[in-house]
């Protein structure tokens, strides 16, 4: 007996006319939700400036938002193939709005990091949107699809642009008598409430009835493809075009500010040129993938940017590029992410087609992760060895690990498949 197209028990992968909508709604939430995660890139010098931080304490505020952003993404997959993507997106957009409101009440150290742990949270969308749209694409249209949504990466450009103009434009004493408070403060009550509009416009828009292809699955059968080391080495993967891509857009706007002495709205444009890329180009790596395989875009995006990171990783003091030849350099490192988010995460509906939720939110947990821990390593080197381009120095090396392991495997999975002893998966 056929199952009709909108049961929510349809095969993971199928297509039908409820598909756009999930596309535009998750994309359009992703985008803000991103922009909340990771509004600190921006803030971060007009928060330590008003609480009398550190740079080292900004950097542990940023770690703990995207730490935040990343031990859920796991749980938060899994969830959304049980319950429904429309279900969990809603949920997070809800719960977001109030530790991102309160973030604008902050009047000490501990009340950011505090708030930030909450509205972190925001972070986790990735895997909702990704196990949300898998449940209604095909295998054949999945790349683009997933390329699209995770193009909503662009929202760590929004507060880069945003926030410049807000510190400029808000009177100290904020609107309506205090309501909306002044400085970096109306930025994240802002926020606060688009999340509640973005909420309902998902809730009352999304499709129905969910697709919910984990549902009746025991918790163990779902988590047994983690068990394999495929899986860890997509995640090392993302930690190169995803985690770095999240540290970097924090941590460039101050890299410009110290070594070229920019101003700070200049700063977050020049760093939202990175960002642009590395979001928009998203879709691009899906098609590329769809129509020639993860594995050869992958390399190519890894090769790519291991060459961008030489000149970027010398000495300041033995080469200092002139902020035109450091921001194109930066612009094409960012192409090369955009596309690798997607030829990384085309790999998993290839082999694990029935799994995207938890092995897409471990990939994308293992990625944030990475993002997490960078940051504060950028930190450690530049004062304790005082290397100031410890970024591109640390994104060489990890890029360089990738390759090396993804030639070792292809170089295996070649040798296996000549010899008949492993059927090619055709990416």
């Amino acid at each position: 007996m056929s199952i009709p197209a909108d049961s929510s028990t349809t095969t993971p992968g199928a297509t039908n006319a409820g598909a756009g909508r999930v596309l535009i709604l998750s994309t359009l939430a992703f985008t803000l939700l991103f922009a909340v995660w990771l509004q600190f890139g921006m803030l971060g010098k007009a928060i330590a400036k008003d609480l009398a931080l550190t740079q080292a304490q900004m950097y542990w505020a940023g770690f703990t938002a995207v730490m935040a952003g990343a031990l859920l993404r796991l749980p938060a997959g899994i969830i959304t193939d049980r319950l429904g993507g429309r279900t969990a997106m809603t949920a997070i957009l809800l719960f977001s709005a109030l530790p991102c409101w309160l973030l604008s009440t902050a009047h000490s150290y501990s009340a950011l990091l505090t708030y930030a742990l909450l509205f972190g949270i925001a972070g986790n969308s990735f895997s909702v949107g990704i196990a949300w749209n898998s449940a209604w694409f095909s295998k054949q249209r999945q790349g683009a699809a997933l390329g699209t949504f995770g193009a909503g990466n662009v929202g760590a450009s929004v507060t880069k642009l945003l926030g410049p103009a807000v510190l400029a434009a808000m009177p100290v004493a904020g609107l309506f008598d205090g309501l909306i408070p002044g400085g970096w403060r109306a930025v994240p009550v802002f926020y606060s409430g688009l999340l509640v509009v973005m909420a309902a416009v998902v809730w009352f828009a999304a499709p129905k009835p969910e697709r919910t292809p984990g549902a009746g699955r025991a918790l163990s059968d779902m988590l047994a493809p983690l068990k394999e080391v495929r899986v860890w080495r997509f995640g090392l993967y993302y930690v190169v075009v995803f985690g770095a891509y999240v540290s970097l857009s924090l941590w460039l706007p101050a890299y410009y500010i110290d070594v070229y002495g920019v101003t700070p709205g200049m700063a977050g444009l020049l760093t939202a040129m990175f960002i642009f890329p590395a979001s928009l180009l998203r879709p691009l790596g899906g098609f590329l993938s769809d129509r020639f395989g993860a594995r050869p875009v992958t390399y190519g995006v890894f090769i790519g940017m291991a060459v961008l990171c030489i000149p970027l990783a010398l000495p300041l003091s033995f080469s200092q590029l002139s902020v035109t030849t450091f921001t194109m350099l930066i612009v094409a490192i960012g192409v090369g992410m955009g596309v690798g988010k997607a030829s990384v995460y085309r790999y998993i509906p290839d082999y694990f087609p029935k799994d995207v939720g938890a092995v897409g939110g471990l990939v994308g947990t293992l990625g944030a992760l990475g993002g997490a821990f960078l940051m504060p390593l950028f930190g450690v080197i530049e004062s304790g060895l005082n290397i100031r381009q410890s970024a591109f120095i640390l994104l060489f090396g990890l890029t360089l690990l990738s390759i090396a392991w993804l030639h070792l495997v292809v170089t295996s999975l070649k040798r296996k498949e000549a010899s008949g002893e492993y059927e090619a998966v055709p990416v």
